[in-house]
């Protein structure tokens, strides 16, 4: 029996670049192990100055000033949303969309991606699917990472996935079950330090790989507790604004010396993932493949310092089309949809630490 699915997936990183739209097809007509998909049109639309200070500086915002913003930013969504499909001359079956996180303290039981999904719904005319995380969340898991829906289903063949994003988070499939974690901040930290030398990113890693080392910054990162932490386990954006970034702000080298530090402090933490994941669960196979997106897959020196540190671990860095690497979370948000139309895991709790696999997701219909 023929069944698919056609989906707008948005996703609004932690980096700030603007929003990522995919438009997918999926083709569930041999069932979900064998799901066939295509990207049929893709773009990500810059975000405005204004919209980049609004969403970065909201959580010091009073109550008022959240709830007028998740409605308008909802309302932003929608218009952006519906150029993407005028331009494209498209029509989905629902929107998918991620919306921005504003906080993530799963300890405190709270995850909040900002971005109405009622009123995406009432503009677009469309289903509209938000809230990926609140249901994991409340039966004590971490709510996210929830790349590996996308790594199981549409990724097949590697041994783990890195996403280089806003933050880096891996995921792996060991024993039949997949597990992942945030290692820590990527894109975030490297763009601000780069947004000293007047720049909206440092391209291909070229400033940092002009620096040097500073072992005293390094050690000083190293030390933060969130990185000796066991998995699961995940960041929030303003707990990195906080207590990662003013750290590489305030340290007296020059800019190019602690992009150089921060990119060393990343691919060396995650090498070390990688060693964790292979101890703790007693499981490394040899000439094992990881698949790196994101934005950070475009930083020709941070794929340098990584694999020199999979080398020794066997373990080969894969990165596919361009268009895989800029939109892989939009397309997983499409799935994510698609997932929850269809009533099936999409939060698993192995990765999490929920009690149980959950079918996260809110329908709004237009």
């Amino acid at each position: 029996m023929e069944k698919s699915y056609k989906v707008l997936g948005l996703m609004s990183g932690s980096s700030l670049d603007g929003l990522d739209l995919a438009f997918c097809k999926y083709d569930l007509s041999q069932g979900l192990e064998d799901i066939k998909w295509e990207i049929i049109a893709a773009d990500t639309l810059p975000y405005s100055e204004t919209w980049i200070n609004r969403l970065r500086f909201l959580p010091q915002q009073d109550a008022l000033t959240f709830a007028k913003t998740n409605a308008y930013f909802g309302h932003y969504l929608a218009e952006l949303s519906q150029q993407f499909l005028y331009k494209h001359q498209l029509q989905p079956d629902f929107i998918s969309s991620h919306g921005h996180t504003i906080f993530h303290y799963p300890d405190k039981r709270i995850s909040i991606q900002i971005g109405d999904g009622a009123a995406m719904a009432a503009l677009t005319g469309l289903p509209v699917i938000t809230d990926f995380r609140t249901h994991d969340i409340a039966i004590n898991g971490e709510g996210t990472p929830i790349a590996p829906a996308a790594d199981r289903y549409l990724f097949k063949g590697f041994d783990f996935y890195l996403n280089l994003g806003g933050i880096a988070n891996i995921s792996a499939e060991v024993n039949q079950q997949y597990l992942a974690f945030d290692i820590g901040p990527a894109n975030q930290v490297l763009n601000v330090l780069a947004n000293g030398l007047d720049m909206d990113y440092d391209a291909e890693g070229a400033q940092a790989r002009q620096g040097t080392l500073q072992k005293d910054l390094l050690g000083e990162i190293d030390q933060i507790d969130f990185f000796a932490q066991d998995y699961p386990k995940s960041l929030d954006n303003n707990w990195i604004r906080q207590n990662v970034i003013p750290t590489y702000l305030n340290h007296p080298s020059s800019l190019q010396d602690r992009l150089s530090t921060a990119t060393e402090q990343l691919a060396a933490q995650i090498g070390k993932a990688i060693t964790h994941i292979q101890e703790k669960e007693n499981w490394k196979k040899a000439n094992s493949k990881m698949y790196i997106t994101g934005g950070g897959a475009f930083n020709t020196y941070l794929l340098e310092r990584i694999d020199h540190y999979c080398q020794p671990l066997d373990v080969q860095i894969v990165v596919p089309t361009e268009k895989v690497v800029q939109f892989k979370e939009a397309i997983l948000m499409g799935l994510m949809g698609v997932l929850r139309m269809e009533q099936v895991p999409n939060c698993f709790a192995s990765v999490t630490g929920a009690k149980r696999n959950t079918v996260g997701g809110a329908v709004y219909y237009g």
